[in-house]
Protein backbone atom coordinates (compact mmCIF):
# COMPACT_ATOMS: atom_id res chain seq x y z
CA UNK A 1 0.00 0.00 0.00
CA UNK A 2 1.28 3.44 -1.19
CA UNK A 3 -0.39 6.66 -0.49
CA UNK A 4 -0.31 9.84 -2.27
CA UNK A 5 -0.74 13.20 -1.13
CA UNK A 6 -1.97 16.13 -3.40
CA UNK A 7 1.08 18.42 -3.30
CA UNK A 8 -0.53 21.90 -4.77
CA UNK A 9 -0.54 23.79 -1.64
CA UNK A 10 -1.91 23.66 1.42
CA UNK A 11 0.29 21.37 4.84
CA UNK A 12 0.61 18.31 2.53
CA UNK A 13 3.95 17.49 4.45
CA UNK A 14 1.91 17.21 7.80
CA UNK A 15 -0.34 14.58 6.17
CA UNK A 16 3.08 12.60 5.39
CA UNK A 17 4.43 12.97 8.66
CA UNK A 18 1.13 11.31 10.14
CA UNK A 19 1.63 8.30 7.10
CA UNK A 20 5.37 8.08 8.04
CA UNK A 21 4.23 7.80 11.94
CA UNK A 22 1.83 5.14 11.10
CA UNK A 23 4.19 3.57 8.59
CA UNK A 24 2.98 3.84 5.74
CA UNK A 25 4.93 4.37 2.40
CA UNK A 26 3.78 8.34 0.88
CA UNK A 27 4.88 10.18 -1.77
CA UNK A 28 3.93 13.80 -2.76
CA UNK A 29 1.48 13.80 -5.89
CA UNK A 30 1.88 16.64 -8.65
CA UNK A 31 1.35 15.01 -11.65
CA UNK A 32 -1.29 12.48 -13.10
CA UNK A 33 0.96 9.54 -13.83
CA UNK A 34 1.74 9.23 -10.67
CA UNK A 35 -1.72 7.83 -9.34
CA UNK A 36 -0.92 4.28 -11.36
CA UNK A 37 1.32 4.21 -8.28
CA UNK A 38 -0.60 4.85 -5.40
CA UNK A 39 -3.85 2.99 -3.68
CA UNK A 40 -5.05 5.88 -1.94
CA UNK A 41 -4.94 10.04 -2.29
CA UNK A 42 -5.18 12.83 0.10
CA UNK A 43 -6.53 16.15 -0.88
CA UNK A 44 -4.83 18.11 1.66
CA UNK A 45 -6.16 21.43 3.07
CA UNK A 46 -5.41 24.81 1.31
CA UNK A 47 -7.50 26.88 -0.79
CA UNK A 48 -9.61 24.76 -3.20
CA UNK A 49 -10.54 27.40 -5.93
CA UNK A 50 -6.58 27.38 -6.72
CA UNK A 51 -6.49 23.18 -5.71
CA UNK A 52 -9.28 23.04 -8.48
CA UNK A 53 -7.29 24.99 -10.95
CA UNK A 54 -4.18 23.22 -10.93
CA UNK A 55 -6.74 19.78 -11.48
CA UNK A 56 -7.65 21.21 -14.64
CA UNK A 57 -4.84 22.84 -16.06
CA UNK A 58 -2.21 20.13 -15.00
CA UNK A 59 -5.35 17.07 -16.86
CA UNK A 60 -5.94 15.17 -13.26
CA UNK A 61 -9.81 14.91 -14.31
CA UNK A 62 -10.17 12.28 -16.21
CA UNK A 63 -6.98 10.27 -14.47
CA UNK A 64 -9.11 11.50 -11.39
CA UNK A 65 -12.06 9.33 -12.58
CA UNK A 66 -10.04 6.47 -13.52
CA UNK A 67 -8.38 6.20 -10.26
CA UNK A 68 -11.75 6.08 -8.66
CA UNK A 69 -12.94 3.38 -11.18
CA UNK A 70 -9.90 1.16 -9.91
CA UNK A 71 -10.75 0.96 -6.50
CA UNK A 72 -8.68 4.26 -5.34
CA UNK A 73 -9.66 5.66 -2.15
CA UNK A 74 -10.12 9.47 -1.48
CA UNK A 75 -9.49 11.26 2.15
CA UNK A 76 -9.85 15.38 2.02
CA UNK A 77 -9.84 17.17 4.40
CA UNK A 78 -10.90 21.10 4.79
CA UNK A 79 -10.49 22.52 0.90
CA UNK A 80 -10.04 18.65 0.11
CA UNK A 81 -13.68 17.73 1.52
CA UNK A 82 -14.82 20.72 -0.63
CA UNK A 83 -13.03 19.43 -3.73
CA UNK A 84 -14.98 15.33 -3.41
CA UNK A 85 -18.04 17.28 -2.73
CA UNK A 86 -21.25 16.81 -5.43
CA UNK A 87 -22.42 20.32 -4.71
CA UNK A 88 -20.08 23.76 -3.71
CA UNK A 89 -21.68 27.11 -2.12
CA UNK A 90 -20.54 30.28 -1.03
CA UNK A 91 -19.92 30.90 -4.04
CA UNK A 92 -20.57 28.02 -6.19
CA UNK A 93 -17.82 26.35 -8.32
CA UNK A 94 -17.77 22.90 -9.78
CA UNK A 95 -15.87 20.22 -7.79
CA UNK A 96 -14.86 16.40 -8.50
CA UNK A 97 -18.49 14.83 -7.05
CA UNK A 98 -17.34 11.95 -5.37
CA UNK A 99 -19.07 12.70 -2.67
CA UNK A 100 -23.01 13.11 -2.49
CA UNK A 101 -22.51 15.77 -0.07
CA UNK A 102 -23.19 19.74 -0.33
CA UNK A 103 -20.50 22.35 1.25
CA UNK A 104 -20.46 25.74 1.92
CA UNK A 105 -17.39 27.42 2.09
CA UNK A 106 -15.37 29.92 4.74
CA UNK A 107 -19.05 28.82 6.71
CA UNK A 108 -16.81 29.43 9.72
CA UNK A 109 -15.56 32.57 9.36
CA UNK A 110 -12.04 34.31 8.31
CA UNK A 111 -8.69 32.84 9.44
CA UNK A 112 -9.08 34.70 12.78
CA UNK A 113 -12.24 32.68 13.62
CA UNK A 114 -9.71 29.37 13.70
CA UNK A 115 -10.35 27.26 16.75
CA UNK A 116 -9.74 24.22 18.12
CA UNK A 117 -12.60 21.52 20.05
CA UNK A 118 -12.59 17.76 21.28
CA UNK A 119 -15.73 16.26 20.12
CA UNK A 120 -17.00 12.72 20.83
CA UNK A 121 -17.90 10.72 18.08
CA UNK A 122 -19.42 6.98 19.00
CA UNK A 123 -17.87 5.79 15.49
CA UNK A 124 -14.35 6.36 17.00
CA UNK A 125 -15.12 5.70 20.86
CA UNK A 126 -13.28 7.42 23.67
CA UNK A 127 -11.27 10.19 23.69
CA UNK A 128 -12.90 12.91 21.93
CA UNK A 129 -11.73 13.53 18.41
CA UNK A 130 -9.56 17.30 18.88
CA UNK A 131 -10.39 19.30 15.42
CA UNK A 132 -8.59 22.03 14.17
CA UNK A 133 -10.68 24.31 12.09
CA UNK A 134 -9.11 26.97 9.94
CA UNK A 135 -11.45 28.90 7.56
CA UNK A 136 -13.63 25.68 7.42
CA UNK A 137 -16.80 24.67 5.18
CA UNK A 138 -20.03 23.58 6.53
CA UNK A 139 -21.09 20.26 5.46
CA UNK A 140 -24.87 21.12 4.37
CA UNK A 141 -26.56 18.50 3.58
CA UNK A 142 -25.73 14.61 3.17
CA UNK A 143 -27.01 11.73 0.80
CA UNK A 144 -28.44 8.68 1.82
CA UNK A 145 -25.53 6.68 1.22
CA UNK A 146 -22.95 8.96 3.42
CA UNK A 147 -22.61 7.50 6.95
CA UNK A 148 -21.41 10.51 9.62
CA UNK A 149 -19.01 9.68 11.94
CA UNK A 150 -18.64 12.62 13.80
CA UNK A 151 -20.69 16.29 13.79
CA UNK A 152 -19.73 19.78 15.86
CA UNK A 153 -22.60 21.86 16.57
CA UNK A 154 -25.31 19.95 14.48
CA UNK A 155 -23.49 19.75 11.18
CA UNK A 156 -21.91 16.71 10.04
CA UNK A 157 -17.96 17.66 10.15
CA UNK A 158 -16.41 13.81 9.32
CA UNK A 159 -18.43 11.63 6.71
CA UNK A 160 -17.65 8.76 4.41
CA UNK A 161 -19.00 7.13 1.48
CA UNK A 162 -17.69 4.01 0.01
CA UNK A 163 -14.10 4.43 -0.70
CA UNK A 164 -14.20 8.23 0.18
CA UNK A 165 -13.99 9.88 3.58
CA UNK A 166 -14.15 13.75 4.10
CA UNK A 167 -13.04 15.93 7.35
CA UNK A 168 -14.24 20.08 7.97
CA UNK A 169 -11.18 19.83 10.16
CA UNK A 170 -7.41 19.31 10.38
CA UNK A 171 -6.45 16.10 11.77
CA UNK A 172 -3.08 15.99 10.60
CA UNK A 173 -2.44 19.00 12.60
CA UNK A 174 -3.31 17.09 16.06
CA UNK A 175 -1.48 14.06 17.97
CA UNK A 176 -4.63 11.82 17.05
CA UNK A 177 -4.00 9.26 14.32
CA UNK A 178 -7.34 7.83 14.67
CA UNK A 179 -8.71 9.57 11.52
CA UNK A 180 -5.86 8.54 9.20
CA UNK A 181 -6.56 4.98 10.51
CA UNK A 182 -9.27 4.87 9.52
CA UNK A 183 -8.23 5.88 5.94
CA UNK A 184 -5.77 3.20 5.79
CA UNK A 185 -8.43 0.59 6.59
CA UNK A 186 -10.73 1.93 3.87
CA UNK A 187 -7.56 1.76 1.34
CA UNK A 188 -6.83 -1.88 2.68
CA UNK A 189 -10.66 -2.81 2.43
CA UNK A 190 -10.24 -1.36 -1.48
CA UNK A 191 -7.52 -3.02 -2.39
CA UNK A 192 -8.87 -6.71 -1.32
CA UNK A 193 -11.97 -5.97 -3.68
Amino acid sequence: MKIGVLAVQGDFAAHGRVLEQLGVPWCEVRHPEQLSEISGLILPGGESTTMLKFLFEEGFLEPLRDFARRGGAFFGTCAGAILLAREVTNPHQPSLGFLDISVQRNAYGRQINSFVDRVLSPAFGPPPLEMVYIRAPIITRVGPGVEVLAEHGGHPVLVQQGRCLAATFHPELTEDRRVHERFLQLVESASAR
